[in-house]
């Protein structure tokens, strides 16, 4: 046989088979001649493939640092433009993809960042902009930046649909469905669900979340279920653990609760990564909690708002205090309880995260009501904006309503509330922790 670069890239998709069928360590060792026949004849791109394919192998056999250290490798070349613009694509792909696998939030973020300039200056490759903005919306996601990351979402779905189509505009449309289902647009969830469905996306664990929202535990627990016992592959049976343990517990079903949730710590232990460590520590609180456990809830409910503080991730960080403040409660100490339940909402205000609201109101016991029943989380959104002095025609245009419905949505907050004027509207936001 010749020895020759056209060797090393006939090598590389025999390997990239060998990865998918879950061979990473027949995948690493063609990874690693193609590599070296890349080294040979200065053929960097056959170089950059074998290091990412290495790294991709090493990770899918459990070794996570050592394969994360070859994705730098890889990273190096395409970031001093030492590869070809198509290689370069797809190793930036690979490896966010691969850093979000792995829960590695520090480096999806610093190639996300790196992936977005590259996309500026390569205009023609729609794909790869495609999924650099379902990168960008995700970490937007998490860093609480969700109108940039709603606007980042619905634009990669409207480039990743057009002709042909490619299959990462399911992973868009569920980043955009996530996003509407925390904001409390449970109706436009749905849809981006069936859409993201369509697309061979899995929708789980977030139609679960929205059908919890809803109300109906029944079939958020079932849909849970049936996810998890699918789910074998360490990159998505965390979030999937972490997202049945609240979900049982809703069931009240705790000992199924608790062993997902040992399970779950077992993989944070052998992985050593913060946000897994932080997805542990706040299911084993949930279920202390649940248990009439609360000195040993709020250590680990403690421990996961500092992990989430740290990494920048404030709507978990919230979540994570609301099981310090129930566990304080438990406690006794009705003061600290009230504090931590006070900075849980004041970050889900900021946030608009109206399901939250109204979830934190029923364990508060200070919903906002008036005679008329509980608000909605829109006539929520439409009341903080009041208080904030905007008028209906302002509101109309930030919620993007006519101002016939923000006339509406105002006068069903007074009735409600008992109101007769947008400055007692006001008075009421600010008492009640609205604004």
């Amino acid at each position: 046989q010749v020895d020759c670069p056209e060797r090393g890239y006939l090598l590389v998709p025999v390997a990239v088979q060998m990865l998918y069928e879950g061979n990473g360590a027949g995948a690493y060792e063609l990874f690693d001649r193609a590599g070296h026949i890349g080294d040979r004849f200065g053929e960097i791109d056959l170089t950059t493939f074998g290091r990412l394919g290495r790294g991709q192998s090493l990770i899918e056999q459990g070794q996570v640092r050592e394969g994360l250290a070859f994705l730098d490798e890889a990273m190096v070349a395409v970031t001093a433009d030492e590869v070809s613009a198509m290689t370069a694509g797809l190793v930036y792909c690979a490896v966010i993809d691969a850093c979000q696998r792995t829960y590695d939030l520090r480096r999806a973020r610093e190639w996300t960042t790196a992936l977005s300039h590259w996309c500026e200056s390569q205009p023609d490759l729609v794909p790869y902009r495609g999924q650099c903005l379902v990168h960008r919306a995700e970490i937007m996601e998490l860093q609480g930046a969700w109108p940039d990351a709603m606007q980042e979402a619905t634009t990669a779905c409207t480039l990743l649909s057009q002709p042909p189509g490619t299959p990462a505009v399911g992973d868009a449309y569920y980043r955009l469905d996530e996003l509407h289902r925390l904001l409390g647009d449970f109706e436009v969830a749905e849809a981006a669900y069936r859409q993201a469905s369509r697309w061979g996306r899995e929708i789980q664990p977030g139609l679960a979340f929205l059908r919890l929202a809803q109300g109906n535990v029944g079939a958020a627990a079932a849909g849970i279920r049936r996810a998890v016992e699918e789910a074998h592959g360490q990159s998505e049976r965390p979030r999937l653990l972490a997202a049945y343990v609240e979900i049982v517990l809703a069931a009240r079903d705790i000992p199924a609760a608790r062993t997902a949730a040992d399970e779950l710590t077992g993989i944070a232990d052998r992985a050593d990564v913060p946000v897994l460590q932080a997805l542990a520590a706040q299911s084993s609180a949930a279920v202390l909690v649940a248990d009439g456990q609360p000195r040993p809830a709020l250590r680990e409910a403690r421990a996961a708002w500092v992990i989430w503080q740290r990494l920048g991730v404030p709507y978990e960080a919230a979540r994570a205090r609301i099981l310090v403040g129930l566990a304080c409660r438990a406690l006794g100490d009705q003061d600290a309880a009230r504090m931590e339940l006070d900075a849980a909402r004041w970050t889900f205000v900021g946030l608009d995260a109206a399901p939250d609201l109204a979830r934190l109101d029923t364990l508060s016991g200070s919903g906002t009501r008036g005679g008329g029943g509980r608000l909605t989380p829109r006539e929520v959104e439409v009341l903080r904006l009041v208080a904030s002095g905007r008028t209906n025609r302002a509101i109309a245009t930030d919620l993007f309503l006519s101002e016939k419905t923000v006339a509406r949505h105002v006068s069903n907050i007074f009735g409600k509330l008992g109101l007769s004027s947008r400055s007692a509207a006001t008075a009421y936001a600010y008492e009640h922790g609205v604004v």
